[in-house]
């Protein structure tokens, strides 16, 4: 068949740190009264599967798309998945929870976890919003040890401010948290494995603190590496890793992108509107906050009708 741009069902979770920025900002029909703190854009984990939402292959899932036609989706006849990003938007109506990710070898040497390297990109922040990025260079294991006994840990992390356009790259093992006011774009390997170190001493109504993970934290923790190392991009290819790659691309209303084929691509649109269409006039619009999964088989061109910002990812 002639594969298309293909259009997911988004997964929403509520959390207990979000909101409703995602009905504001990209006018998505939410579920009633939730706090949505993420939308799973692009997923294939074991409980966590996207759903074709367009065209002849609508109600299907990702994995099962790729199964049928791997190497028209990904470019190579022998791909059996599965597929190697997770892609979320996130809204940090509130502060979340210190965490870490594993790398490799820290899965394999607890025997426990998948690994996660991530990047967040930062589509609108309000004043004054930060994150907490890596570890200051004075943060040894030890005196980490007693600022996790003393409540204090927020003092042994890297508060970054940030603002609308900035892209931050984590890397698996370093100690991170979103502060409040951020609508994120999230790119990840695809790893729901998230090790929670300090929730800033809150408790729930009832007294209880949330659970936390702290010998796995403290096991997947790089404490040689420096919140000094960790890069911030703004304009075009703002990561590089062994993972994935992320490009950010701009372009005004009228202009055409040519979309070649031979390599599989993620587009995540942040504004503006346009179609992606085939030389047989078939067609695929897009709005600000969807995101499309390009077939590496595809040829075609993407026409912006609206200044349009947006992330390409590649693998």
């Amino acid at each position: 068949m002639k594969l298309y741009p293909l259009k997911f069902e988004p997964l929403y979770k509520q959390r207990i740190w979000g909101g409703r920025t995602l009905e504001d900002v990209f006018n998505r029909k939410l579920p009633v009264g939730e706090r949505i703190g993420e939308s799973w854009e692009l997923a294939d984990l074991p409980n966590d599967k996207s759903v074709i939402a367009n065209g002849e292959l609508a109600g299907r899932m990702l994995a099962a798309a790729i199964q049928s036609y791997p190497g028209q989706i990904s470019g190579d006849a022998d791909y059996s998945g599965p597929f190697p990003l997770l892609i979320k938007l996130l809204d940090a109506h509130d502060l979340l929870s210190v965490q870490v990710h594993p790398d490799p070898q820290t899965c394999s040497r607890m025997g426990k976890g998948e690994p996660k390297t991530e990047c967040w990109y930062i589509i609108s922040a309000e004043p004054d919003a930060f994150i907490y990025k890596g570890l200051k260079k004075s943060a040894a294991k030890e005196r980490f040890v007693e600022a996790l006994e003393k409540g204090t840990v927020a003092d042994m992390l890297a508060k970054t401010p940030v603002e609308a356009g900035q892209c931050h790259f984590l890397p698996a093992g370093t100690p991170h948290s979103i502060g409040a006011g951020l609508l994120i774009a999230e790119i990840q390997t695809p790893s729901d494995t998230t090790y929670r170190l300090f929730d800033f001493n809150r408790v729930d109504a009832a007294g209880n603190a949330r659970e936390l993970h702290i010998e796995e934290a403290l096991e997947s923790i790089r404490f040689e590496a420096s919140a000094d190392e960790l890069a911030v991009t703004t304009v075009g290819r703002l990561v590089d890793c062994e993972y994935f790659k992320v490009d950010k691309g701009h372009q005004i209303e009228g202009c055409e992108v040519l979309l070649s084929p031979g390599i599989m691509k993620t587009l995540m649109f942040l504004s503006g509107c346009g179609v992606i269409e085939r030389a047989d006039g078939e067609s695929v619009a897009f709005n600000a906050g969807d995101t499309l999964l390009i077939p590496a088989a595809y040829e075609g061109v993407i026409r912006f009708e609206a200044d349009t910002l947006y992330l390409t990812v590649t693998v």
